[in-house]
């Protein structure tokens, strides 16, 4: 229904400018669809720092954490509090950190009057652990997956995943970053939580006249909700007092729809060290790092003493044409954040030259090639069913998946539990920013990616794994499919949909047949 009212409105639009007229439809649909707050931003509140979750060792040796989803209010200055959604709080989520080789378990509590899911996004896990739709957590209930973090340091997130409602449960406020590190693998970077290693959750919001979230598209959008204000950390116009000659930005897309081109007003270069799974092999020195949502980079930059710098995003180049780009935030610049340097800074590792090991996985040994076109709101002219198993792999394969963006309009394409590398883009090589681990990338029109991925382990014919497109709107509406991992010899299973209902705890069984497969 959205497409047709879309579509509806450029014809209407097109037809007024035909007949002559000067005020039309299309002139103001086109003027509201460009955003720009370049030098418009005041920067007048201190950046928000998530809290680090609180954490305890219990007799089992295992890592534990509590979050609690529920209901709240915050402030983004519009005068007044807007009603929100957190874990642990009003809005977001502490950061959870664990070390690479922990046992950790997660006690996921629900107080929200609705049920929810979590989804460790970008961790290699259990299917059962993976807090996709066939975990749901009823209200009342709490779910306490637990797995072995066995993946080298990366910034990774949460936030969750209810079949059909993941645009809403995200953009309301449940998401908070999951840090990995590895002391096997240390690098001389920036490493002080919040002082030189900042997170920064980046959210775009529009409000109603009453200072509600606003959760309708704007006019004319095909991606879902697209905002005309900035959050950061849940802060909007923040600025971030700098007391060291660099510092390292961890930057987390979580939107729900925009994708922005992360860079600084002035157009300085920094250093890109960091993608979605985990460290570059070497630095790429470049002055923009384009983040679709669900992706993420780390970024080393360099500050003067006394200076201010901005970082900005400006229009992203998504690869459509001149009205699907304006009507996804394509025309967009966003001031993000304000840096505000010391008159003295405390001294920074020099960047090294080297980062760590990314070795390469192998064409010739990939056991099989998948196709995935998406197109509308389906994959490969398939829209999600959760009892349709799409792909069934082989635990310790490797496989290319060729994947393709088949229309003008905004796609990604997200894979749980694995990192993958990219092949090929167009039959050439990736560019440097796809040179490292990846869970979810961008997805130009038209324009063929070759991904390799190794099933490592966890199968279970059962419990299966997603793949979908992370503008949220469009995966709520059916451009996701599902895998399973199984052992050779093993076929595909059937999902279990007995806990699909709020009724009966089930939870528990459920985290003990993930462990014992």
């Amino acid at each position: 229904m959205r497409l047709l009212r879309r579509v509806l409105i450029i014809a209407v639009a097109v037809a007024v400018l035909a007949a002559g007229g000067v005020a039309t439809a299309f002139t103001v649909v086109w003027s509201r669809a460009a955003t720009s707050t370049a030098g418009k931003v005041a920067f007048a509140e201190p950046l928000a720092i998530p809290p680090l979750a609180e954490s305890r060792v219990d007799a089992q040796g295992r890592r534990v954490f509590d979050l609690t989803a529920g209901e709240g209010s915050h402030d983004f200055g519009q005068g007044r509090s807007t009603p929100t959604w957190g874990f642990n709080g009003d809005y977001l989520g502490p950061t959870l950190r664990a070390q690479r080789g922990e046992q950790v378990v997660v006690n996921v509590h629900n107080e929200l009057a609705e049920k929810t899911t979590v989804h460790w996004h970008g961790m290699h896990l259990p299917a059962a652990m993976d807090g996709g739709p066939h975990q749901p957590i009823a209200t009342g209930d709490t779910w306490s997956p637990t797995w072995r973090i066995d993946q080298p340091a990366a910034t990774l997130w949460y936030h969750p995943h209810p079949h059909g409602e993941t645009e809403k449960h995200v953009y309301r406020g449940l998401a908070g970053m999951f840090i990995l590190d590895d002391e096997a693998a240390a690098v001389d970077l920036p490493d002080e939580y919040g002082v030189d290693d900042i997170p920064l959750i980046v959210q775009d919001k529009r409000f109603t006249n009453d200072g509600h979230l606003n959760e309708s598209s704007p006019m004319g959008s095909d991606i879902g909700v697209l905002g005309d204000t900035v959050a950061v950390n849940g802060t909007v116009a923040p600025y971030l007092d700098v007391t060291t000659e660099r510092l390292r930005l961890r930057l987390l897309n979580a939107s729900t729809a925009r994708t922005y081109d992360f860079g600084f007003a002035d157009d300085r270069q920094f250093a890109l060290v960091g993608t979605d799974g985990g460290l570059l092999a070497t630095p790429y020195r470049t002055s923009r790092a384009r983040l679709s949502p669900g992706e993420r980079a780390e970024i080393i930059v360099t500050v003067r003493p006394g200076e201010e710098a901005v970082l900005r995003s400006t229009p992203p180049p998504l690869g459509l044409d001149a009205i699907n780009r304006r009507l996804s935030g394509g025309d967009d610049t966003l001031d993000i954040l304000q840096l505000r340097s010391a008159d003295e800074l405390a001294p920074s590792p020099e960047m090294p030259d080297r980062l760590v090991d990314v070795p390469r996985l192998d064409r010739a040994e990939a056991a099989q090639t998948r196709t995935f076109r998406l197109s509308g709101r389906s994959i490969n002219g398939q829209r999600m069913d959760m009892d349709r198993i799409d792909a069934t792999v082989l635990t310790d394969s490797l496989e290319i998946w060729e994947v393709t963006n088949a229309q003008n309009t905004t796609h990604n394409f997200h894979v749980h539990d694995v990192q993958f590398q990219v092949l090929t883009v167009d039959g050439g090589s990736p560019p440097p920013e796809l040179a490292g681990w990846k869970d979810t990338i961008y997805l130009p029109p038209d324009v063929r990616f070759e991904l390799i991925l190794r099933f490592a382990d966890y199968a279970d014919p059962d419990a299966p794994y997603m793949f979908h497109c992370h503008i949220l709107y469009h995966e709520d509406r059916g451009m996701m499919g599902q895998f399973v991992v199984v052992e050779p010899g093993q076929e595909a299973g059937t999902p279990d949909r007995t806990h699909d209902h709020d009724e009966g705890p089930g939870t528990g069984q459920r985290t003990q047949r993930g462990l014992t497969r």
